[in-house]
């Protein structure tokens, strides 16, 4: 790897609600994960700011913050928290703060992912240049943040064009860099079969469309990730679960990387817009074809890649026989997996995605220190 014209010195915040190590929570983590490796190799002084239990924190344990601790597995959420949380995380976000705003010469750029909206205002509070990156829809908390620090040193960058648009109508304006694949790791697989499924096991994700869809075309289809919504998963997901439809759990990255690239066809299934979807890069580096429901930011992904298919979103019947086209076109055509990851390495490869955004990381570190530096009267 190509080392870094400029060493930078970078605060990564990551988000907080679960801690940054394998088996992924999701794609968000999995990207931000990557992100720290990658800065760290191009040669850049890194310092993360993540739950406690974070992979990374050895050397920065002051910039843990608290992990929601559930009493009752059951309870566990992505969407609410355990009682006290939101007061620690507050609480912690503030000494933080302090802590910045005594020691803001040692970080040149705050690089941020959080879905708190206290880092955005540190680019105000402390002073220091943020790079915010939009992975989610429009969210209120972080809409008033970014209207604080209007006109501060601070830059918004979204994942996908559709993201950016949503964020644009709210008037925060965002440049567009999609996530990045490590395509050292997910490497190319020899297909199979079965069908796979992988991601959160949440609502919006809908992974029992996907079983629906596998066992409309009689298909076996494997389902793997974390339960991130005990009730759906038991309401929506177990009922359906057979011999024929199996659910793994999470996996660490070389092991869901085994699992996707031996997989006749991945299925993405959001019902919500979907900012990016990650696991659609995941599945086409490794080759596998993909069938998605076409909505928020999926067609960007799926844009110019051979051996996959959108449809409308819900539309199960659709799913299920595009998803057995692609199938039966790997059957008949074996290169199609090789033209896939091609193209996919080509498209989504981490390093072109992170050579843009370390070119943005450092103009934003570079005009702030400009700002800074008074003009000189003759």
């Amino acid at each position: 790897m190509t080392r870094a014209l400029n060493r930078m010195r970078v605060l990564v915040v990551a988000p907080s609600r679960y801690p940054l190590r394998q088996p992924h929570a999701g794609g968000l983590e999995a990207t931000v994960w990557d992100r720290v490796r990658w800065l760290r190799q191009r040669g850049h002084d890194v310092t993360l700011c993540a739950a406690e239990g974070s992979d990374f924190l050895e050397e920065s344990p002051r910039f843990a913050l608290p992990a929601p601790e559930w009493s009752r597995i059951e309870d566990a959420s992505d969407t609410g928290y355990p009682d006290g949380y939101a007061a620690a995380t507050e609480a912690a976000h503030e000494v933080l703060l302090e802590r910045l705003r005594a020691e803001a010469h040692r970080f040149d750029v705050i690089d941020n992912h959080s879905l708190h909206p206290a880092p955005i205002r540190w680019s105000r509070d402390a002073g220091i240049p943020v790079v915010t990156t939009l992975h989610t829809p429009p969210l209120d908390p972080l809409l008033e943040a970014a209207a604080y620090v209007r006109g501060s040193a601070h830059r918004f960058v979204a994942v996908s064009q559709a993201t950016a648009r949503a964020w644009s109508v709210e008037g925060v304006d965002a440049f567009v860099f999609p996530n990045g694949i490590d395509t050292e790791r997910w490497t190319r697989g020899p297909g199979g079969s079965r069908w796979v499924w992988s991601g959160r096991i949440v609502p919006e994700k809908a992974p029992h469309l996907a079983i629906e869809a596998a066992r409309t075309a009689g298909a076996e289809i494997v389902v793997a990730g974390r339960i991130g919504d005990v009730d759906y998963f038991q309401q929506e997901v177990a009922p359906r679960l057979s011999a024929h439809a199996r659910y793994v759990g999470a996996l660490h990255q070389g092991d869901l990387c085994r699992l996707v690239g031996a997989s006749a066809v991945a299925l993405v299934t959001p019902m919500w817009e979907e900012p990016f979807g990650l696991v659609i890069a995941e599945a086409l580096v490794t080759g596998t074809p993909v069938a998605a429901f076409d909505i928020g930011g999926v067609s960007e992904v799926l844009a110019g890649m051979p051996g996959t298919a959108a449809v409308t979103a819900g539309d199960v019947t659709a799913l299920a026989h595009a998803a057995r086209d692609l199938a039966l076109r790997g059957e008949r055509e074996p290169l199609t997996r090789t033209w896939t990851r091609r193209a996919a390495v080509r498209e989504h490869a981490l390093s072109r995605r992170y050579r843009d955004v370390e070119r943005v990381l450092a103009h934003t570190a570079q005009r702030a220190a400009e700002q800074r530096i008074p003009a000189v009267s003759w």
